[in-house]
């Protein structure tokens, strides 16, 4: 067991309760999570998860943030970038194919979270955006707003709302990790198959959605 301010392992210990809560809380939502399996699991006494977080509810929100901040930070970043817009879409695909084939249940337990607790919310907003996470939410779809109306007025794409190009891009490819179990028993692929699809999806989602703002 993993004890507190010993060998300097305060750290450790910490990001081990993070990563064992996690995987508890996405198997069985932060309602049926128990404090003892959470501790068992990371392999640290049960007084450490108080020491750290003081509750499960104080934990749950730091496995939240923690969740939000693997996916939103890199999308954000590269959609208020100065790239082109094909390459914004090449790369906010990229990433979030990265990231959510590398923690696959993300969308899942973040859709989850936000059904039961809507307050976490704004908590989802920061741990994307930092303090004032809104306003720069909105600083980056202007300037998407910006980009795409140069391009429509240049006739390279359609007329299309920003809010839309930002909810499109992103649902596409997170829709296919959140839906997966219903996916697979509707396409009748086994893990592998449906591994092999997500690979398929990575290699032609790009080109799909910039075909579609073409057309």
């Amino acid at each position: 067991m993993v004890e507190a301010n010993q060998n300097g392992t305060d750290r450790d210990a910490e990001e081990a309760i993070l990563e064992a809560a996690h995987e508890v809380f996405v198997r069985r939502g932060t309602a049926g999570a128990r404090m003892r399996e959470i501790a068992d699991a990371a392999g640290v006494n049960q007084a450490l998860l108080h020491y750290y977080f003081r509750s499960k509810e104080g934990l749950a929100r730091a496995v939240f943030g923690r969740a939000a901040r693997r996916l939103m930070p890199a999308v954000l970043q590269a959609l208020g970038s100065d790239l082109s817009l094909d390459e914004k879409v090449e790369r906010v695909i990229a990433t979030e194919m990265e990231v959510l084939g590398q923690h696959p249940y993300l969308p899942g337990y973040i859709l989850c979270e936000l059904a039961h607790h809507p307050e976490r919310a704004d908590q989802l907003v920061e741990a994307a955006l930092g303090e004032g996470g809104d306003a720069a939410g909105q600083a980056v779809v202007s300037l998407l707003g910006r980009q795409l109306e140069e391009a429509r007025e240049a006739g390279t794409i359609a007329p299309i709302d920003p809010r839309q190009f930002v909810v499109n891009l992103l649902a596409l490819a997170i829709f296919p990790f959140a839906a997966r179990p219903l996916l697979e028993i509707m396409l009748g692929l086994d893990e592998v198959g449906y591994g092999e699809f997500l690979e398929e999806r990575r290699q032609q989602l790009a080109g799909f959605f910039l075909r579609g703002l073409r057309s």
